[in-house]
């Protein structure tokens, strides 16, 4: 039998979030804990991404999802590039980083297409844009159930169209990359329980909801909205098994940071974030180009992970930060999840 949403003991999703946070063993042991645990593609190569599936699986039985970008045009040109290559030198120089040369970049697209194919996890998101109506047949024949994210109406329309499996509805309250289709877009404001509403009403799949949902009350409030799930990703970035870095986990529970933002500084696409001093001096001039800027920045990033500086990374989190606390996943679904029976 094809997996169900249905098949889930909580409906509960540990959303992918690539570049650390996500895991194998966060990936398992949300699965564990009753939920749908996720493995992020992004930013790995192919054969880490095979690895990283297998030690998920070596880790438990239960089902586990996987996510991918899907590749899309950049919108960057050689001078908006060139002129943020300049801005960024002063911060490049005072981590002692080099900025690299940015190049065109799919993300090894069709070798991770082949991963999922080969290893047939039980679901595969993607983000960034709908994979082809072929590409979603072939991972329907190997019994991958296949869900797209979607920011707005005429988005859950595309991915409708093209044969998707279910919805993942993601509301601006999300933290880290906004999943908008058109990548020079302003994301959409509507909030996700409108949002969530208005998909509901015109289509006729299953809908999993994400953004800013922290809390067993969130939860309860989408799962009555008529999601089938709700995913949840900051509310995982403390967890004992998250890659969360150093700088990033101490930023989460700091008074000093206040705000979060939505900034195409750190990738050359919207993310919502903690406010630092990056995103303060760099989001009104970095032009939008992914994944151009997001090579610009890496080195920049790393660098500031190494000497702990939460204000020369990014900081991804969701508008509902505050109210997430550390523990094991399997404490943090199960919280989630409290009132969800």
């Amino acid at each position: 039998m094809p997996f169900s949403l249905q098949d889930l003991a909580v409906p509960i999703l540990g959303a992918p979030m690539a570049g650390g946070p996500s895991t194998a063993a966060l990936a398992a042991a949300v699965s564990n804990a009753g939920g749908l645990g996720f493995v992020a593609a992004g930013y790995l190569t192919a054969d880490k991404f095979a690895d990283i599936i297998a030690a998920a699986r070596a880790l438990t039985s239960a089902p586990i999802g996987v996510n991918l970008f899907v590749p899309g045009p950049s919108a960057a040109t050689p001078d908006a590039l060139a002129r943020y290559r300049e801005q960024l030198a002063p911060l490049a120089e005072h981590y002692g980083a080099e900025i690299p040369e940015p190049h065109a970049d799919d993300d090894g697209w069709q070798a991770k297409l082949d991963v999922v194919a080969d290893t047939a996890p039980e679901v595969a998101s993607f983000t960034f844009g709908c994979p082809s109506p072929e590409t979603i047949a072939r991972l329907r024949d190997r019994g991958v159930v296949v869900a797209v994210t979607v920011t707005s109406l005429d988005e859950a329309g595309v991915a409708v169209a093209a044969g998707a499996d279910a919805l993942v509805v993601q509301g601006p309250e999300a933290g880290g990359h906004r999943g908008t289709f058109d990548p020079v877009a302003l994301p959409g404001d509507a909030p996700l329980d409108s949002l969530l509403v208005a998909i509901r009403a015109a289509y006729d799949l299953p809908v999993i909801a994400a953004g800013g949902l922290s809390s067993a009350a969130d939860v309860r409030r989408v799962l009555d909205a008529g999601a089938a799930a709700a995913q949840a990703g900051t509310a995982f970035l403390l967890a004992d098994e998250a890659g969360t870095n150093a700088a990033h986990r101490a930023a989460l529970t700091d008074v000093s940071f206040t705000e979060t933002v939505v900034t195409r500084a750190f990738s050359g696409r919207y993310a919502r974030g903690l406010a630092n001093n990056f995103t303060a001096r760099y989001d009104d001039v970095a032009p939008l180009g992914y994944p151009e800027v997001n090579q610009m920045t890496g080195p920049l990033r790393r660098a500031a992970v190494a000497a702990g500086d939460p204000h020369g990374t990014n900081l991804w989190a969701g508008t509902s930060w505050r109210y997430i606390s550390g523990g094991s996943a399997a404490d943090i679904v199960a919280a989630l999840a409290r009132d969800a029976e």
